[in-house]
């Protein structure tokens, strides 16, 4: 008797980067990133946080023609912050004089006009709407993960997502395990069969923490949330959406499949001052897949 797997892994490689408008690859190697007449790849960023400036300064060391024209974030002092050592490191690659220095909610929509690839590296969840208006304005996107932080908003970034694929419009997500050389040796190794199926298993995230930046006087309610957005569910989905998203990404690729279930519990013991908002500081989460086999006799 012979077990084949109906839904083999490599099917679900194929087809579950629904957010790309062509392969995994960066956006500025893809054709239709460079402005017509020029090889030159005008970029924007839209959250200049630390997420934000790190991933500038990834696009300016690709060694492709890029030009940083337009910055946008909610507060002037983290566009500062983030301006200045890209400009003083890549002088002759940052072009944003004042007036392309875009600050305030609406601040996207402008820096997004003035660019062909937009990083959209904002809290998380700002990403759909940012996401939504880059596509409707026919630009290339990196888009950190999560794309979202609840189901309403994974809704809006799907939907964009097929509109931006009719547009063959190229859309890369910040899942970073997809381009680490030992992630992808070893998952090739997993499907081409060195240890056979994989019927479960587990992942972590363990951590110290991220920062936390003091409430200030005079402050907004709002200012103060978004400032430490990593501690508000609206702004970061908790800690299983902003940061475990990475490892749930490693399992369902070594699954090959998406869980159809999901069971869990969590709590707070450690984070459980009011600085720490409202995220919980140990979930776990049982995720159930299933696999659908031919079974048939010799």
């Amino acid at each position: 008797m012979n077990l084949h797997n109906k839904n083999p892994r490599r099917d679900f490689l194929k087809t579950s980067a629904i957010l790309t408008g062509g392969a995994m690859l960066s956006p500025f190697a893809m054709p239709g990133a460079y402005a017509a007449g020029s090889d030159e790849i005008k970029i924007a960023v839209v959250g200049c946080g630390g997420r934000g400036t790190g991933a500038v300064f990834q696009a300016l060391a690709t060694g492709y023609n890029i030009k940083l024209v337009a910055m946008a974030d909610a507060f002037r002092d983290r566009l500062d912050k983030s301006y200045e050592p890209i400009a003083k490191k890549h002088p002759d690659m940052v072009d944003v004089p004042e007036e392309r220095k875009f600050v305030g909610f609406d601040a996207y929509k402008e820096a997004i006009k003035l660019a062909d690839v937009v990083l959209l590296t904002a809290p998380p969840g700002f990403r759909p709407a940012h996401f939504e208006e880059a596509v409707r304005q026919g630009k290339h996107v990196f888009l950190e993960k999560p794309v979202a932080t609840d189901a309403p908003g994974i809704r809006q970034v799907l939907a964009a997502a097929e509109i931006a694929k009719a547009k063959k419009l190229n859309v890369v997500a910040g899942l970073q395990r997809r381009y680490q050389s030992n992630y992808l040796e070893t998952i090739n190794r997993i499907n081409d069969g060195a240890i056979g199926e994989v019927l479960g298993g587990q992942v972590f995230w363990n951590s110290g923490g991220v920062w936390v930046r003091p409430r200030e006087a005079g402050q907004t309610e709002m200012e103060y949330q978004m400032r430490n957005w990593y501690y508000f569910n609206w702004l970061c989905g908790d800690h299983i959406v902003e940061q475990h998203v990475h490892n749930i990404d490693v399992a369902n690729w070594v699954k090959g499949s998406y869980p159809i279930k999901a069971e869990g519990t969590g709590g707070r013991m450690v984070r459980t001052g009011k600085h720490h908002g409202e995220i919980f500081d140990h979930p776990s989460i049982r995720f159930t897949y299933i696999v659908v086999y031919i079974i048939y006799s010799d």
